[in-house]
C-alpha cells in the first residue's frame, strides 16, 4: 500500500518520527512509557503502553530502524499520601515521603510497595505478550546509570532554575530545587533550600528540613532523586529517548521538560498527548483512588481484543471508562472482524484490526453479536453458557463448539455480564390491554410464520401489528416488548432477536408473560 495513503493515527505518528531520524545518527529508535507505582497500575498505564507499541508497528512497516520500548517506573519518588485501596494504610502512612522503593509491601508478598506495584504492572503487560524492556528509577539511579545525567543537571543548575522558577508560586519558589536530598537517617526524600552546590565534586549542601541544620550529600548514585519534570528531562537525555507520549493532564510539564532536555544537551522527543479516561462520574481515573475499571476488570467480561479496540479508538477524544461500555465495544470489535477477511491484504495496514492481535481462523458467525448474547442469557436465566450454546447450534447447526472458542468465551463472558450488570436490575411489568392484544397479534402471527422468513420479514411484521394498534408512537410497542417480556428498559432488533431465539420459544415466551402462565 502507498505510504501516502496510511492514514491511521499510528501510521501518523510514526512518519512523524521518521522525519526526526532523517536528521539523526542513531541506529536505534527508543520508544519510552513512564509509570508511577504510587498505586496499583490502571487502565490507562496500559493503554499507553499499547498505544506506543501500535505506533511501533507502524514504524516498523515503514522501516527498517530497529526499535525498542522501555517501561520506566518512577520506583524513586517520595509517596506523598496513602491510596485509598490498599491493606495496611498504617503501615503505610508511617513511611510516608521515602522512596516508594524504600517502603513496605502493604500487601506483604514483596520487599517494596514499588516492587508489589511493579510486578503488577509487568504481569498484565505480560498478558499481551508485549515486547519491552522495564526499567527501574531506583536502579538506574543507585547504580549510577544517571550520574552523567545528573551532572549535566548540576552543570546547568542556575539556567534551569531560570526555566522552573517563573512556574512556581511564590512560597515553593523560595525551597526550590531540581535536586531533592535522601536524608541518610531517615529515608525520606527532602523538598529542601539548597544553599551551596560543589560542580566539581558532584555534592549539594542543603538546609534539613526537620532539624534544621545543613548537611551535605552526593546527587550521585542514589543519595539524590531530581524533581520529576528534571528527572523527565533528564531521563530522555541518557535514554535517548525519541518517542513518547502523555496524558493531556501533562501538556504543560512535556513543554517545560524540553526545555530543560535541550538545556542539558538533549533532543526532546517526538511527542503525542492523548486524552484522559473518566469513570462513572465523569471523574479522572486515578491509580491512588482506585476508580474507573481495571485490566483484569474488562477481561472478566469481554476478550482482550475487544479492550485493545477501545484503547486504539479516538486516542485525542476523552472517553467514559466504565462497564456500560463494554458490549458496545465487543460488537465494535466483532463488526471490524467480519468486515476484515474482505479487505485486500495490501489494504489491511491502514485498517484498525491490523493493529490489534487477534485470530481470523475461529468461525464467527456474522449474525452473533454480544448485544444477542447478553439478551439471550437474559431471557434464559442463564446460568452457564450450556443453555446459551443450545440456540447457536439451532440457529447454526453447522457450528460446532470446537470450532470456534472465540464463541466460546463469548457465551461465557455474556453470562458473566448477565449476572453483574442485568440480571440485579431486572424489573418486569404486567402489559396494558393495547398491549397485551399487541402480544396476542403477535403470536398468532409467529404460528403462521414460515421457516424460510428471515429477521427482516419478522420485523416487518412487528412493526406492523403496531401501526394496526395506533401507538401514537411506535417506540412504545417495542419498549414494551423490552419492558414486559425482558425486563429491561432497552433491547435487541426484536425481528433478529426472536429468529435467533426461536419462533416456538419465543410464542412460549410471550404466552407465560402475558397469561403469567
Amino acid at each position: 500500500m502507498d505510504d501516502l495513503k496510511l492514514k491511521q493515527w499510528p501510521f501518523i505518528e510514526a512518519k512523524k518520527l521518521l522525519k526526526r531520524f532523517e536528521k539523526s545518527k542513531k541506529e536505534i529508535c527508543v520508544f519510552q512509557t513512564g509509570y508511577g507505582p504510587s498505586g496499583l497500575p490502571h487502565i490507562g498505564t496500559f493503554g499507553e503502553v499499547l498505544r506506543t507499541s501500535m505506533v511501533i508497528k507502524a514504524f516498523n512497516y515503514l522501516s527498517d530502524i530497529p526499535t525498542e520500548l522501555f517501561v520506566f517506573s518512577d520506583d524513586m519518588d517520595g509517596l506523598r499520601k496513602v491510596p485509598e485501596n490498599i491493606p495496611n494504610p498504617d503501615m503505610i502512612n508511617k513511611n510516608l515521603e521515602k522512596p516508594l522503593s524504600s517502603i513496605p509491601d502493604p500487601f506483604n508478598k514483596f520487599s517494596s510497595f514499588s516492587e508489589y506495584n511493579n510486578n503488577k504492572l509487568t504481569e498484565f503487560l505480560d498478558k499481551f505478550s508485549f515486547k519491552y524492556e522495564f526499567k527501574s528509577a531506583t536502579n538506574y539511579y543507585k547504580e549510577g546509570k544517571f550520574n552523567e545525567g545528573l551532572q549535566a543537571v548540576l552543570d546547568n543548575y542556575d539556567e534551569i532554575l531560570d526555566i522552573v522558577l517563573p512556574t512556581l508560586g511564590k512560597d515553593r519558589r523560595e525551597t526550590y530545587s531540581p535536586f531533592l536530598p535522601i536524608c541518610k537517617r531517615t529515608g525520606k526524600v527532602f523538598q529542601a533550600k539548597i544553599t551551596e552546590i560543589d560542580k566539581k565534586e558532584g555534592n549539594i549542601v542543603y538546609i534539613n528540613p526537620e532539624s534544621n541544620e545543613q548537611e551535605e550529600i552526593s546527587v550521585f548514585d542514589g543519595y539524590c532523586k531530581l524533581q520529576w519534570k528534571v528527572d523527565w528531562a533528564m531521563r530522555w537525555k541518557v535514554l535517548q529517548v525519541d518517542y513518547e507520549m502523555n496524558g493531556k493532564d501533562l501538556i504543560e510539564s512535556y513543554i517545560l521538560s524540553s526545555r530543560i532536555n535541550k538545556k542539558i544537551g538533549g533532543v526532546p522527543p517526538v511527542n503525542f498527548t492523548y486524552e484522559l479516561f473518566l469513570d462513572e462520574k465523569g471523574e479522572k481515573i486515578s491509580k491512588s483512588i482506585g476508580n474507573g475499571i481495571s485490566v483484569d476488570d474488562w477481561l472478566k467480561f469481554s476478550p482482550r481484543e475487544s479492550l485493545e479496540l477501545f484503547m486504539f479508538q479516538n486516542p485525542t477524544r476523552a472517553k467514559r471508562l466504565f462497564f456500560d461500555v463494554i458490549p458496545k465495544t465487543t460488537d465494535d470489535f466483532l463488526k471490524h472482524r467480519s468486515n476484515y477477511e474482505n479487505i485486500a491484504d495490501e489494504e489491511k495496514p491502514d485498517n484498525i484490526l491490523w493493529f490489534i492481535n487477534f485470530d481470523m481462523n475461529q468461525e464467527v458467525p456474522e449474525k452473533i453479536s454480544f448485544n444477542m448474547i447478553l439478551n439471550l442469557a437474559s431471557v434464559c436465566n442463564a446460568e452457564s453458557s450450556e443453555i446459551l450454546w443450545g440456540f447457536i447450534h439451532n440457529y447454526y447447526p453447522k457450528l460446532k463448539k470446537e470450532d470456534s472458542e472465540l464463541i466460546e468465551r463469548l457465551l461465557e463472558y455474556g453470562v458473566q455480564y448477565y449476572k453483574e450488570f442485568i440480571l440485579p436490575f431486572k424489573k418486569y411489568r404486567q402489559p396494558n390491554l393495547k398491549e397485551k392484544q399487541g402480544f396476542e397479534d403477535l403470536i398468532k402471527v409467529l404460528k403462521k410464520t414460515l421457516p424460510e422468513d428471515n429477521a427482516e420479514d419478522i420485523q416487518t411484521k412487528i412493526y406492523e401489528i403496531g401501526m394496526s394498534l395506533k401507538f401514537d408512537n411506535l417506540k412504545d410497542w417495542f419498549s414494551a416488548f423490552y419492558q414486559v417480556v425482558l425486563g429491561q428498559e432497552q433491547g435487541p432488533r426484536l425481528g433478529s432477536f426472536i429468529k435467533f431465539y426461536g419462533i416456538n420459544e419465543t410464542i412460549k415466551l410471550l404466552e407465560r408473560k402475558i397469561y403469567n402462565e
